[in-house]
């Protein structure tokens, strides 16, 4: 049972001058802008989205799913869980490229000790479809409870 997703992104003028647009088929994001000057100098993130931030956004909501039904499954659904993924992206010899991602995630789930929801939080960042398809990435975590 497979299933798509798309986004669309438009780009107008050259690179460093040019700006974006990005829409998603669920219209959640719709003519989103983006530019080189959002993704490398904005450092508030305020002037619009960029891409890493949205693999920010993916992984956060992925990861936060993940482990609520894995908690789930195991007999202790979570009040709240919130996540916060941070992307890393460094100036290499080979050109930009995410060096790292940080899943922060604090939990609200009676009735589980810290240790428990640690591994919970361990086998969510492994088994998340988005984890998983950023395997070639080094993943880093940090789980406690609320």
């Amino acid at each position: 049972m497979a299933f798509r997703r798309t986004s669309t992104a438009v780009w107008r003028g050259n690179g460093p001058n040019g700006t974006g647009a990005l829409t998603t088929m669920s219209g959640a994001f719709k003519d989103q802008p983006f530019s080189a000057k959002m993704r490398f100098e904005s450092d508030d993130g305020r002037a619009g989205t960029n891409p890493e931030e949205l693999v920010a956004a993916a992984h956060a909501g992925c990861y936060a799913m993940a482990l609520s039904f894995g908690l789930t499954k195991a007999g202790h659904e979570p009040t709240e869980l919130r996540a916060i993924a941070t992307v890393t992206m460094d100036k290499l010899d080979a050109g930009w490229t995410i060096t790292g991602i940080h899943l922060d995630v604090t939990g609200k789930v009676a009735g589980l000790d810290a240790a428990k929801f640690g591994e919970a939080a361990e086998a969510a960042k492994k088994g998340c479809p988005i984890s998983r398809a950023l395997a070639s990435v080094p993943i880093t975590l940090s789980a406690k409870l609320a």
